[in-house]
């Protein structure tokens, strides 16, 4: 009995003649991105801001105009308000206070009184703006040192040329991450962060199986062209990544609808990530290897050397 296949064996999609196609919608995507950001900007959380988070229960559903005009006349600047999963349940943000962690406290305990009774309190978060900072910037080095962490890395295992690929691939997709965050107004907090810090490592994953190929390709196919040996080793690890891709946005997906609102933002971008890294190892880091003048390993020939394959234009 044969095993289930979400992709044919012997596939012969012609990837790289259509790298150019690709380059143009990554570089799009890119630049859409990055335009985002600089306009629109990131929503972002309570962890990089800073300020006072408070998540409520009430007894039935919330009566959001009420509360809104209870707590808008604290004098605490801005306040918002927003449910949170469920019409009882209440997401309320306050803006940072003035006065250090003392004040921070002096602002809970005004939210509380103005609530009243009957209101149950489910989290209490307080940041200060210098822990905002501090952890706004402990995030960017943590994917700046994770990105120079992989290209060291795949320098080693395989070549230079290899390595600036993975990161062009790696750029690309924590930039478009942060451009459907902005996009689509989602919070960006430390959950974030750490969903792109995994994105990056399930993207280089498969990227590093689809390089292994190629170098393997390389030694083997030796009368082939460059593109014949790139779009081959795409086909033969097509299966693989496509198999791994979906077992893993199943995953996702259950955590996405069944999660939560707490982890809903985590869940929805390692779905993105699952999804753009899965396209940028395809149709981005392998395609670049034929700009960056790879070189051909001298060596023992393996079973297979010299066999033509398809001819690629």
């Amino acid at each position: 009995m044969r095993g289930f296949r979400l992709v044919p064996a012997n596939t012969k999609i012609a990837f790289i003649p259509k790298r150019r196609m690709f380059f143009a919608f990554s570089i799009a995507l890119v630049l859409a991105s990055v335009a985002l950001f600089l306009t629109k900007g990131l929503n972002y959380g309570i962890d990089f801001q800073g300020g006072i988070l408070l998540e409520v229960r009430t007894e039935g559903p919330a009566d959001l105009a009420s509360m809104r005009s209870n707590l808008g006349g604290l004098g605490l600047g801005e306040v918002g308000l927003q449910e949170f999963g469920a019409p009882d349940t209440i997401l309320i943000r306050v803006q940072k206070q003035e006065g250090g962690e003392k004040a921070q406290q002096t602002a809970v305990d005004a939210v509380k009184e103005a609530l009243g009774s009957g209101v149950e309190y489910r989290r209490v978060e307080l940041v200060g703006p210098k822990v905002s900072e501090e952890l706004f910037w402990d995030g960017v080095y943590a994917v700046n040192a994770a990105i120079l962490a992989i290209l060291v890395y795949i320098w080693f295992r395989f070549e230079w040329q290899f390595g600036l690929g993975a990161v062009v691939a790696l750029v690309h997709d924590v930039l478009s991450t942060i451009g459907i965050f902005a996009l689509l107004g989602l919070e960006f907090n430390l959950s974030t962060v750490a969903a792109i810090l995994t994105i990056a490592g399930y993207s280089i994953n498969d990227t590093v199986v689809v390089y292994d190929r190629v170098r393997e390709n390389l030694r083997r196919y030796k009368s082939a062209t460059l593109a014949e040996v790139l779009n081959r080793s795409v086909n033969e690890t097509l299966s693989r990544t496509v198999m791994t891709s979906v077992t893993t946005l199943l995953a996702l997906l259950s955590l996405y609808f069944l999660g939560g609102e707490v982890i809903r933002g985590f869940s929805f971008g390692m779905i993105w990530g699952v999804l753009i890294g899965t396209y940028s190892s395809i149709c981005l880091a392998v395609p670049l290897l034929l700009y960056l003048n790879v070189r051909r390993r001298t060596g023992a020939k393996e079973d297979g050397a010299g066999t033509a394959v398809e001819e690629v234009p």
